[in-house]
């Protein structure tokens, strides 16, 4: 009886390795732009994406949700953006402009933020993901890194040796038949004899 294993279709297989791929050199480029120049967010293409790390905007944003942030050319009153602080990025409401100077506030905070410099701020938030920061933040570690790549070989590797496997055994049944049919052969000619 001939087991019929399922097969992972090859479509699939290439659509997965290339969000592996995707995955694997976003965190290569965001690791070299945080390093080498020491942006938090690089905005390629003037779009990026943060994960809120602090409840400072509840109930508007929660810790763990995806912002998608687009570059603006200017920004009004109530404008959620995010601004670079030192080594790291805050998302807060633009509550005051006073020319080059912005005043910001978290929704949940009672005191608001040190004045800013306009050219700190990143973008613009246009929109959010509930709680998909906490896997992007995931894939971003060591470990995320380690599996997203384990995945990739597992894709790769798998099905070739399931088609190896499969070879084999057909390559087996052949090398029996043949052996099958010389022993016929001989015995029908010993037979004759």
């Amino acid at each position: 009886m001939k087991k019929n294993k399922k097969k992972f279709p090859p479509v699939l297989r290439l659509i997965l390795l290339v969000i592996c791929g995707a995955v694997l050199g976003v965190n290569v480029y965001l690791a070299n732009a945080k390093s080498l120049v020491g942006n938090q967010m690089p905005m390629p293409f003037g779009y990026g994406a943060s994960v809120v790390l602090s409840g400072s905007m509840e109930p508007e944003f929660s810790k763990g949700d995806l912002i998608i942030v687009g570059e603006a050319d200017s920004y009004q009153e109530r404008d959620i953006v995010v601004f670079q602080d030192g080594a790291s990025l805050v998302v807060h409401r633009i509550i005051e402009i006073d020319g080059e100077k912005i005043i910001t506030q978290g929704d949940a905070n009672n005191v608001p933020d040190e004045p800013i410099e306009s050219s700190v701020i990143k973008g613009k938030v246009l929109f959010h993901i509930d709680k998909l920061g906490t896997i992007v933040s995931f894939f971003k570690t060591p470990v995320g890194t380690v599996l997203i790549i384990a995945a990739a070989i597992a894709l790769v590797e798998i099905p070739r040796r399931r088609e190896k496997d499969a070879d084999d055994a057909e390559k087996q049944k052949i090398l029996e038949e043949i052996k099958r049919l010389r022993e016929e052969a001989l015995n029908n000619t010993e037979n004759k004899k």
